[in-house]
């Protein structure tokens, strides 16, 4: 490799909060900083097409293009990065969605500077949680993704509605999701924050791969370092639950959802773009790089109770889905929907550890986590979009909009099909490989699965009949169909949802490599 490309993690990295700084000494004028907040932007996905390219997919099991250098000697900290299979992915799709996102936001005209900003900063963190090979530079990481994304729903969420959060004293709807995501996200770190401060001290290291060698080799009634005669057996269950409450807020999986919907409905388009599309699956990844492989045996032995909450997200963010008409908030619902499979697949590889069932989970998965993230993007843009022109997200209120803007109508049916998981799309082969690998081993919760899959169905087309069929509201008669800008938003959205269904091989390859090499360690 070339000298500069041993450093390419660092560069992807840290570009977009470069290119934050820079925006902060350019003047104040929109159009210069929203082209230059887009090229700062596209800087990381060339870069991630560079690392693509250059990566050893042979070996994607194993972490490459490593970078250490001493941070805090004192505690054992460094800056640690490092790429294998899985975080390869979750790069492409953040690099990918963030420039869109920001395409998506030129249309912001309020603070354009700060907003931009903040986008890039988001950027860089989410990017740090899938490359930290040290424990507490993945929680600083963890930690900065959530400022920016508070700061863009408090600032430019949506100015209508208020919610009453006890009685006479009501708070704006932005304002009051923000504070809640704040709340949830904040719970849920503590946690894990003292987890990763424990991990270091019993192994002596917060190198990801030390921990990983030292964690599972610790046996005898006491820990070493700590004065107190505490079983290992259940110190390492009060991490395991430490680290799977604040996963499970983050991707959200039932009961721990209820800030998703508010902070969707009420973010700008795209913020919800980035939220559902990487954000959401931070917590994914935490399942799949900490819980897995760090807590084997507890993961085996709570794998129902993992199943059970999955099986709930899959069906209930279904039902709610269907009966929500804010065309906003039925797709925010239908990422719980989504994301329950996820953890579903997690669950069916804890409990068969070793199988091929485990293997065909896994892949499904993670190949989930990235098509989830490109269809719910669209889908919120989308909304987005006829929210612009309509000024209203309320399903009652439109009605036959596919003779009005014919394009518009087309484009939402595809993403829609593809969201429903269509066969040639990309949702259906990433939904098929989970249900196929926690069949056999998950039978009753998958079963409970399928049926929030079927609800899937429904809570779709109902969105789809109300918004584009039946008699047109004469108030819609005319309104403009889709913009140059907005079909370069969408389009390769669509075209990468259609790439992976019909040659899913495309990411599979490396995705299976990747998730062999977790079920062997599991294995072993």
């Amino acid at each position: 490799m070339n000298s500069w490309t041993n450093h390419l993690l660092t560069l992807i990295l840290f570009t977009p909060a470069l290119g934050a700084l820079v925006l902060w000494f350019l003047p104040s004028r929109p159009k210069v900083q929203r082209w230059a907040a887009l090229v700062a932007s596209l800087v990381p996905f060339v870069l991630t097409v560079v690392l693509w390219v250059n990566f050893d997919f042979q070996r994607a099991g194993e972490f490459q293009f490593i970078e250490r250098y001493p941070w805090y000697d004192a505690i054992g900290a460094a800056y640690h990065v490092g790429v294998d299979g899985l975080s390869l992915v979750m790069v492409l799709l953040t690099t990918f969605l963030v420039p869109l996102a920001i395409l998506a936001s030129f249309s912001i005209q309020e603070r354009v500077k700060a907003y931009m900003m903040l986008f890039l900063f988001l950027e860089t963190g989410m990017l740090g949680v899938f490359l930290a090979l040290d424990l507490l530079l993945f929680f600083v990481f963890w930690e900065i993704g959530l400022v920016p994304m508070f700061f863009l729903i408090f600032q430019w969420g949506s100015a209508k509605g208020e919610r009453t959060v006890w009685p006479g004293f009501t708070l704006q709807a932005r304002v009051y999701a923000a504070m809640k995501f704040m709340v949830y996200t904040m719970a849920g770190s503590l946690g894990l924050l003292l987890a990763l401060q424990m991990l270091g001290l019993v192994t002596g290291s917060f190198d990801y791969l030390q921990v990983l060698e030292r964690w599972n080799s610790i046996s005898g009634p006491v820990l070493p370092n700590i004065p107190l005669y505490i079983p290992v057996s259940l110190v390492k269950k009060v991490a395991f639950w430490a680290f799977v409450v604040a996963f499970a807020l983050k991707v959200p999986v039932w009961p721990f959802h209820t800030w998703l919907p508010d902070a969707h409905t009420e973010a700008p388009t795209a913020g919800s773009m980035i939220l559902a599309g990487v954000l959401l699956k931070l917590g994914a990844y935490g399942f799949l790089r900490f819980v897995l492989p760090l807590y084997p045996a507890e993961s085996q032995f709570y794998a129902p109770v993992l199943a059970f909450l999955a099986a709930m997200a899959a069906l209930l963010g279904a039902l709610a889905a269907w009966g929500q008409w804010d065309f906003k908030r039925l797709v925010a619902y239908s990422s719980i929907n989504h994301m329950g499979f996820v953890v579903l697949a997690v669950a069916a590889a804890a409990k068969a550890a070793g199988t091929e069932h485990a293997v065909q989970a896994l892949n499904g998965a993670v190949l989930q986590m990235f098509n989830h993230g490109l269809t719910a993007a669209g889908m919120f843009f989308l909304v987005g979009v006829l929210y612009d022109r309509a000024h209203t997200r309320n399903l009652k209120d439109f009605g036959g909009l596919f003779g009005t803007v014919p394009f518009y109508g087309g484009v939402l049916m595809f993403t829609a099909m593809a969201s429903l998981g269509l066969p040639g799309l990309n949702s259906f082969v990433s939904e098929f490989l989970i249900v196929r690998g926690t069949w056999p081993v998950l039978p009753v919760f998958t079963a409970i699965s399928l049926v929030g899959l079927l609800f899937t169905g429904a809570y779709i087309l109902k969105g789809l009949k109300h918004a584009l069929f039946g008699p047109l509201v004469e108030k819609w008669a005319n309104l403009p169909d889709m913009t140059l800008r907005e079909v370069l938003v969408i389009g390769p959205l669509m075209a990468l949802m259609l790439l992976l269904g019909i040659w899913p091989l495309t990411l599979l390859d490396v995705i299976h490599r990747s998730m062999v090499a977790l079920v062997n360690l599991l294995a072993g």
